[in-house]
Parts: C-alpha cells; structure tokens; sequence
C-alpha cells in the first residue's frame, strides 16, 4: 500500500466508529426508546449503525496489519471519545463492546492472516461481530432482540470485506492471496 493512503486506513476506522453511533439514531425506522433499524436480509432487521460496524471490523484488520494492535485500541478509544457527542451510553456501550470483540478478534486474525489474510478477515470478522453484537445490544439497550440481524449484517460486510481484498489481489495481479 501506498505511504499516502496509509493515514486513510486509520481516519476510515475512526470514522467508521463515530458513523455506526450516529446511525443507529438517525437512519432507518426509528423505534422509541430503542435503535432506528434497517434490513438485512432474511427477513431479519438490525441496528443501522451495523453496516458502518461490519466496515469497522474490516479496516481494524488492516489497522492491524498497517501499524499493529495497539493502534488498533486507540482507534476504538478515539471513535467511541467522539461517538460520546452523539450519546454518551452508546459510545460506553459501542467502545467495551468493541474492544472485547477485538480482543477476540486477536486471538482469531493473528494465526489466520499467516495462512490466508482473505480467509483470516472473513473468520476473525465473523466472530468478532458476535462477541460485538451481543455484547453492544446488551449494553445499549438490554436486549438481544436484534442480535440475529446484527450478526448477519457484520458477517455479510466480513465477507464483502474479504471478497473487496481477494478482487483487488487478483487485479494487482497478486494470486497468491497471502
């Protein structure tokens, strides 16, 4: 990757954080008291800050692999420092689930990503949105209600994340998908 585009990866993370937190009050069908949801598919429904989040779980990877796992941390701690100007409970709620999610992730992504960074991107964003989900819809409103739809919309940006550096390995003409 370009020495140019490097800073990007870490101002997309963050404000992939803050986005989620914003959405999730303000794009979708506004439920009182609770999130304003979006499809996913299936039939299910889930917070609309999911999509935002599942983008999350795939630029902290490349945080990961750009400038390592303490970076990694700070960008949770920035997103949800921020998110703290949209509501102050969802940024507590959005930065614990994340960083235990992450904390998941590591021990998931770092083994993988020497065998296969597509296949470790996909799996590591596949558990880490569960640990993230269930532990995001606890804090921010005390249910599980939409955790299926939350779970099936970070692991579809997962694989759109995996499938997004397994096309652009193959244009750079790269198949070694290592």
């Amino acid at each position: 990757m370009s020495m140019r585009y490097k800073p990007l990866i870490g101002v997309a993370y963050i404000a992939s954080i803050w986005l989620a937190n914003w959405m999730i009050s303000n794009v979708g069908d506004c439920i009182p008291n609770g999130p304003c949801v979006i499809p996913v598919g299936f039939g299910l429904y889930a917070p609309s800050g999911v999509l935002m989040i599942g983008a999350a779980l795939v630029l902290r990877d490349a945080i990961h692999e750009t400038y390592g796992r303490r970076w990694v941390m700070v960008g949770i701690v920035v997103g949800a420092g921020l998110s703290a100007a949209i509501s102050p409970a969802l940024a507590v709620a959005s930065g614990v689930a994340f960083a235990v999610s992450e904390l998941g992730d590591f021990a998931v992504y770092e083994p993988l990503r020497r065998y296969s960074k597509p296949i470790g991107i996909a799996i590591s964003g596949t558990i880490g949105g569960a640990i993230d989900s269930a532990l995001f819809l606890m804090l921010a409103f005390g249910s599980l209600d939409f955790f299926s739809g939350q779970f099936v919309g970070k692991t579809e940006m997962a694989f759109l994340g995996a499938a997004i550096l397994i096309g652009s390995r193959m244009v750079r003409h790269d198949l070694s998908f290592r």
